[in-house]
């Protein structure tokens, strides 16, 4: 077992804590409420991660896991530049997507359509256009951890937010095929830099269009000062946890890494039952005797597909 999937399962630690916090802020009146705008700010703070090329002098034990360089970035060809562009603009409205249907729905009902979506879209389209190969027990393996996500939902939406989860799911499995291609015709922190790039200027370009203009800078204005810090802090700890699983990408295959997106929901159930009724009321966590039930069944189907994935 290669040291990715130990990558992936860090990620996926630190996706949980900004999924129950990403709740919070679409929910709350003092936060940031319209989905678009949060996803214009998350956009724009992505670019932040590259911060992390300043770290370059820092030693690390292995090889592959060296932190990324200015050195080692390139003026990006037509193809960089496309598949940079083609991730951007499917990460933000994937984003838009995800936190419309957060706004109206529990976090624990929407994060598992949302990951089984993308697991499932990026074994596919992995298959087809990034010529993958799989193990015999791979398929089956991805199967039930996609299975087992799906079944910690208690799929307590309307067909809206239903639609808006699928959506959002089909867009990250586009977005990471996307950067995988990315991974395989570049560096890691060529294809890593240009891509954070493109996000950012996908987001600027919303500015362009007077009604968009007006929707973020009104909705800014009404932000207060603790919840713009709760938006940063929360990025900051999502953009360490994208690029764990970017490196992921980089170094194992792009399906199992989306298919290892189930751990996350693992992760919020050891956390909502850890933290109780403090993420009851805000995340939607629900952990009477019926649903701690039904969830460990959903749990043990994750680990049947994580083991046969690795067998």
């Amino acid at each position: 077992m290669g040291i990715w999937i130990g990558l992936v399962l860090a990620g996926q630690f630190l996706n949980a804590v900004v999924a129950l916090v990403d709740k919070y802020i679409v929910t709350a009146p003092s936060a940031l409420p319209r989905p678009f705008v949060y996803a214009f700010y998350v956009s724009i703070l992505s670019a932040g991660s590259v911060l992390v090329f300043f770290l370059s002098w820092v030693p690390v034990p292995y090889s592959d896991l060296a932190i990324p360089s200015f050195a080692r970035i390139a003026r990006p060809t037509l193809l960089v530049a496309s598949l940079s562009l083609v991730a951007a603009y499917a990460f933000f409205y994937a984003l838009v997507s995800l936190f419309s249907a957060l706004k109206e729905a529990d976090a624990s009902d929407v994060a598992p359509v949302v990951g089984a979506v993308s697991a499932l879209g990026t074994f596919a389209l992995s298959g087809f256009f990034l010529e993958e190969s799989f193990g015999a027990l791979a398929v089956p393996g991805l199967l039930l951890l996609a299975f087992g996500t799906l079944l910690l939902s208690h799929f307590r939406f309307t067909w809206r937010v239903a639609l808006a989860c699928v959506h959002a799911g089909a867009l990250f499995a586009l977005h990471y095929v996307a950067i995988k291609s990315l991974f395989q015709i570049t560096t890691f922190d060529n294809g890593f830099f240009w891509s954070r790039m493109a996000i950012a200027l996908v987001a600027l370009s919303m500015l362009l269009i007077p009604r968009y203009f007006e929707k973020i800078t009104s909705q800014t204005t009404q932000t207060g000062a603790r919840g713009g810090m709760l938006v940063v802090g929360n990025k900051v700890v999502a953009g360490v946890a994208s690029l764990l699983i970017l490196k992921a990408v980089d170094l194992g295959n792009v399906a199992v890494v989306q298919g290892l997106a189930g751990m996350q929901y693992v992760f919020l159930l050891v956390l909502g039952f850890a933290l109780g009724p403090y993420l009851r009321r805000e995340c939607g966590e629900r952990c009477g005797e019926k649903d701690m039930l039904r969830k460990s069944f959903a749990v043990s189907v994750i680990v049947l597909g994580f083991f046969f994935l690795f067998l």
